[in-house]
């Protein structure tokens, strides 16, 4: 189950962050007016997804990359609130919105479950 998970979280990220360059312009009309140099927000979370996604494939960097992509779904969280306060500027339906915020919460569990368990990669003798 913990692999299936993994591979749920690779490609969520994967693909999230294949989209950062696919779709600039969309991800940048989610990013809040508060943060500065919304091009380069979306360019630079795509790239920390993607890498994030490639290194949950390696057990060596696999923790590593579980704490990075944790931190960073935290960091973009304010971008779905931002979405949810201003929901007429999106053509997403409401509830849509609503259950996002919840389902961020389900992906940092799900993260959190199936990379920070991961046994440390020993180092020769203790």
């Amino acid at each position: 189950m913990k692999r299936v998970c993994l591979g749920f979280v690779f490609l969520w990220f994967l693909i999230g962050g294949i989209a950062h360059f696919a779709a600039t312009e969309a991800e940048m009309r989610i990013v809040p007016p508060y943060v500065p140099w919304p091009y380069a927000a979306v360019i630079a979370s795509g790239v920390l997804e993607v890498i994030g996604a490639v290194a949950l494939l390696s057990k060596r960097t696999r923790r590593l990359a579980g704490v990075g992509l944790f931190l960073l779904t935290i960091a973009v969280t304010p971008a779905n609130v931002y979405m949810l306060q201003h929901a007429e500027r999106f053509d997403i339906p409401y509830w849509v919105l609503i259950l996002r915020l919840p389902l961020q919460v389900a992906l940092l569990a799900l993260i959190a479950w199936s990379t920070f368990s991961a046994a440390p990669v020993s180092r020769g003798k203790d």
